[in-house]
């Protein structure tokens, strides 16, 4: 099927797949080198796999590309690959192997990135192989085997009132309609944070967010309440005109908040908010506990409706939630209410 010949000091191949000549250098100055290579891309031709060097050299910038175009066509928001664009910037596809992946997560680690995070990371970088292995012609000819890791799905954060209220002083004015609104409803902070006036109807107190801003790419509708028509007013009032976003900084959308977060929250003496960065818990580990975050809300919000007697059909369309098995995941059961049943029990029982 094809020839082996030099140029200069180095064997080059040459072969030929569907009419078409395809001429590679071997990188070698060892005859037996391009006999293999040759023999290599003969057995590629005859297995359906791709043909010439391309395969290997697609690079990993390449399949960031094809993931954010395929969440660009589906209509999702843009994925969040900054950790692994980071990490395999300039590795090629078939560098991207189990060792390379366990590498990665190791590296997470040591930032002190949770489980779950890194889970995140995986699931992104898992898609983006898929997408390149579905190519035609495929880009990369298998996907590596990515480790499991061991995550704890029970959600354990919760708002008290008190510390609601505390919490609530200390952060910055820009911040505070976001942090009662998300105390009410439950929503995700994104959710929150790419709210626009467009989608807010206030005569008839509807919110209803579009499917591009919702995680789970669903359209959700809520019913406001006389605290978060509140909320929405008072971010009427205050409103910067050329500004689309209910919540903002200064006319823009608000962004990494962590900093600001964290502040408030040591300030408050509920602990050290968000794990940043190893470096920045290592400062105030031993000293203070770790949360709460801004996600504790969404637990909140989903124990007070509970426990104020709706339905959790209707809580999980108020807080969003799609399933009943995500919904479990938050532990709504506290100490007090398991005290609280106990002693109606023993009423009941008594008389």
């Amino acid at each position: 099927m094809g020839t082996i010949y030099k140029r200069g000091k180095i064997y080059w191949i040459k072969y030929h797949h569907n009419g078409k000549p395809y001429f590679e250098s071997s990188k070698s100055r060892k005859w037996a080198d391009a006999a293999n290579l040759l023999k290599q891309r003969e057995a590629d031709a005859g297995n359906g796999k791709p043909i010439g060097p391309r395969i290997e050299k697609v690079t990993f910038e390449e399949l960031v590309a094809d993931l954010k175009e395929d969440y660009k066509f589906k209509g999702q928001r843009r994925p969040r690959v900054g950790h692994l664009e980071k990490f395999f910037r300039g590795d090629r596809a078939i560098d991207i192997t189990t060792t390379r992946i366990k590498a990665f997560i190791n590296y997470r680690q040591e930032e002190g990135a949770a489980n779950a995070t890194i889970y995140q990371d995986l699931a992104a970088l898992k898609r983006m192989l898929n997408l390149a292995a579905k190519e035609t012609p495929p880009k990369v000819l298998h996907v590596p085997h990515i480790p499991s890791l061991k995550i704890d799905n029970v959600r354990e954060g919760f708002f008290e009132d008190s510390d609601y209220q505390a919490l609530i002083k200390e952060l910055p004015e820009y911040f505070i309609g976001i942090a009662e609104f998300a105390y009410w409803t439950g929503w995700r902070e994104a959710q929150i944070r790419s709210l626009t006036w467009k989608m807010v109807n206030i005569k008839e107190r509807l919110i209803t967010a579009p499917g591009r801003i919702t995680k789970n790419s669903k359209p959700h509708t809520i019913y406001m309440n006389d605290e978060v028509l509140d909320v929405i007013k008072r971010q009427q009032s205050e409103r910067n005109l050329g500004c689309k976003y209910v919540f903002h900084r200064n006319g823009r959308q608000v962004q990494d908040f962590r900093w600001i977060w964290n502040k408030a929250c040591r300030k408050a003496g509920l602990g050290y908010g968000y794990r940043i960065s190893k470096k920045y818990v290592a400062k105030w580990e031993g000293e203070l506990k770790p949360g709460p975050t801004i996600h504790d809300f969404r637990r909140t919000a989903a124990r007070n409706l509970v426990r104020s007697g709706v339905t959790e059909n209707v809580a999980m369309r108020i807080t969003g939630h799609k399933t009943r098995a995500v919904f479990d995941r938050y532990d709504i059961v506290t100490a007090d209410d398991i005290k609280t049943a106990v002693e109606k029990q023993s009423h009941a029982l008594t008389g």
